[in-house]
């Protein structure tokens, strides 16, 4: 996939290129079902760089049409387009002649969820979910609303925020926060708080992390219980110790019945020292702990 990949390379620059970039794409030529036919089956039987190259620039101009729809979030078309390309790739590598369809009807998904990841990832919905529902919320709520003629900005009515909710299968608060979400576009923390004074938005963020001191004193806090656990194992006897290990001690703990055809006994003869093992621990940790 190397050409390929140079191809991609064509529109990662400025704005100012797309138009340049479009009139570029214009000169590829489409692929007739023959033409596709072959280059596919030499790409995956020979992993053929130059068939590779054809299906992907015979195809720019569906992925710049699919771009051009997510003209609305705000984002350089240019690197739309780039991350559709990107899909794009990933569409050629993975396409089977043999299904019987084209590779454009293949690659739009492609194209399509490679360019809706970067637009998520754009928008910061990290703090909002990108459960599948939300997606398709976050990617239909403009057109949803322009069919209801709702252009304006703001709160939407409680009976638009039901059909819409209704429509696309989603909680009525999802539709309200993504609408006030697209409503309101990420600011920057270093911006300044006033234009005549000092200081940045971020200086006034509250650090909710432990402090320096927290830390110090719990990290000492756990050294001192695993110094007492370590000195309590030593009051067992070699069967507690390791019975208590294996049960207590482990991500996957060992089954009473393994333990019981290892030391042949029964299973609640396991379970019984166990729990004596654990009582000896806890009441040694309890009389060697440092008073609060």
């Amino acid at each position: 996939m190397v050409m390929a990949s140079a191809t991609v390379g064509l529109i990662r620059g400025p704005e100012g290129n797309l138009t340049r970039y479009l009139q570029e794409i214009r000169k590829y030529p489409m692929l007739t079902p023959e033409e596709e036919y072959s280059l596919a089956t030499r790409l995956r039987d020979s992993g053929n760089t130059e068939a590779a190259h054809r299906l992907v620039t015979s195809h720019l101009r569906l992925v710049a049409k699919i771009a051009m729809g997510y003209r609305g979030y705000g984002l350089p078309m240019a690197e739309v387009i780039s991350e559709g390309n990107v899909g794009l790739m990933q569409a050629v590598k993975r396409f089977d002649p043999e299904r019987g369809f084209r590779l454009a009807t293949y690659a739009m998904w492609w194209i399509r969820a490679s360019i809706q990841e970067y637009i998520l990832h754009s928008w910061s919905l990290v703090k909002m979910g990108t459960t599948a529902a939300q997606k398709k919320l976050f990617f239909n709520l403009r057109k949803m609303k322009g069919k209801l003629q709702l252009m304006e900005d703001g709160d939407m009515s409680p009976e638009n925020v039901s059909f819409i909710a209704t429509a696309l299968g989603v909680p009525e608060n999802d539709v309200i926060s993504m609408n006030r979400r697209l409503g309101s576009p990420d600011h920057s923390l270093n911006a300044p708080v006033r234009a005549d004074a000092e200081g940045e938005w971020q200086d006034w963020l509250v650090d909710e992390t432990d402090s320096q001191e927290t830390r110090l004193a719990q990290s000492e806090e756990m050294q001192q219980r695993h110094g007492l656990l370590t000195q309590a194992m030593t009051h067992l006897n070699d069967r507690e110790r390791a019975i208590l290990s294996e049960r207590r001690l482990r991500d996957e703990p060992t089954t009473l019945e393994d333990l019981s055809h290892r030391y042949g006994i029964s299973r609640e003869r396991v379970r019984q020292i166990e729990v004596r093992a654990f009582e000896k621990l806890q009441s040694f940790m309890q009389a060697h702990a440092a008073p609060a």
